[in-house]
C-alpha cells in the first residue's frame, strides 16, 4: 500500500470512530506498528490528527451532534473501557440497589461483578440480558426502544425510574466539560440520565480520556453531581478537580 493510500485510510478511520488505537490500525490496514507510528507522527505534524497515548483522535470534534451506533461504539478505547470497568464493578457491595445507565462501558462492568445480593435497574435490554443470565436480579422501566443504544427510553420509562432509591448508579456519557457537565445527543436520552441520577445516593460517571473537553447536545448533570471514573485526566482544567478517580493512577500507586 502507497504511502498516501496508507494516509488516507488512517485518515477514514480516525473519521469514523473518532477515536483508534494504534493495534487497531495495525490490524485494520494489515501493516506494521512501527508503520503505523510514522504515519501517525506525519498525520499530527500536519495537523490533521491528534496523537495520544496509544493511538490518535481527531481534531476540531468538541461538538458531538448524534449517537454512533453500539456496534461502532463498542471498537473506541476498549483498553481504556475495560480498566474503568473493572474498578466500577469493584464499587458495588452486596445490598446494593443499583442502576446501571445504558452505554458501552456499562455493559463492560457485568463480567467484572460479584455481589450475587446486589439488585439492578438498567433501561438498557442488553445489559438486563446478561445480568439475568449472570444469575442477578434486574428490574426494566417500561418505555420505547432506541435501537442506536439499544436503550429504553421516553416519558414512560422517566416515569418508572421515579419509583425507585438506589445506593449506587453507574452512568456513561458523551462529553464532559466544567462548563457545561455531563450530556449526550438525545434529549430521551437525557431525560433517562437526569431521572435515575436525581434518585441515586453516589452516581458515578464512566468516562474514557476521549470524553473531555467535548460537548454535545443536550446536558443531563452538573460536573459536580458525579464521580468520574476514567483511566486519566486529559485537559488542564480537570487536574485538581477532587471528584475524578483515576483507575491507572490507583493501580500504579499499589505497585509502588
Amino acid at each position: 500500500m502507497l504511502t498516501e493510500e496508507r494516509l488516507q485510510r488512517i485518515l477514514e478511520l480516525v473519521e469514523r470512530y473518532q477515536s483508534i488505537s494504534t493495534r487497531q490500525l495495525t490490524e485494520k490496514l494489515g501493516i506494521s506498528e512501527s508503520t503505523v507510528r510514522r504515519d501517525l507522527a506525519l498525520l499530527d505534524g500536519q495537523g490533521t490528527v491528534k496523537k495520544v497515548r496509544g493511538g490518535v483522535m481527531v481534531i476540531g470534534s468538541r461538538y458531538k451532534a448524534k449517537d454512533d451506533a453500539v456496534s461502532l461504539r463498542k471498537e473506541r478505547n476498549p483498553e481504556e473501557k475495560e480498566r474503568i470497568a473493572r474498578y466500577a464493578a469493584s464499587l458495588i457491595k452486596p445490598d446494593d440497589f443499583v442502576y446501571l445507565d445504558a452505554g458501552t462501558t456499562t455493559e463492560r462492568m457485568i463480567e467484572y461483578l460479584t455481589e450475587k445480593q446486589a439488585v439492578f435497574v438498567t433501561n438498557a435490554v442488553s445489559h438486563a440480558k446478561r445480568l439475568s443470565e449472570a444469575g442477578y436480579t434486574v428490574y426494566l422501566p417500561g418505555g420505547e426502544f432506541k435501537a442506536a443504544t439499544e436503550a429504553l427510553v421516553g416519558e414512560e420509562a422517566v416515569e418508572s425510574l421515579q419509583k425507585y432509591n438506589f445506593t449506587k448508579g453507574f452512568w456513561g456519557t458523551n462529553s464532559v466539560s466544567k462548563e457545561e457537565g455531563f450530556c449526550t445527543p438525545d434529549v430521551r436520552e437525557a431525560m433517562i440520565k437526569k431521572t435515575s441520577m436525581s434518585r441515586c445516593a453516589k452516581c458515578y460517571v464512566l468516562c474514557d480520556s476521549s470524553k473531555f473537553s467535548q460537548i454535545s447536545c443536550v446536558k443531563f448533570g452538573d460536573f459536580v453531581n458525579a464521580d468520574i471514573i476514567t483511566t486519566k485526566v486529559t485537559g488542564k482544567e480537570f487536574v485538581h478537580c477532587s471528584n475524578i478517580v483515576e483507575v491507572d493512577a490507583i493501580k500504579a500507586s499499589h505497585i509502588m
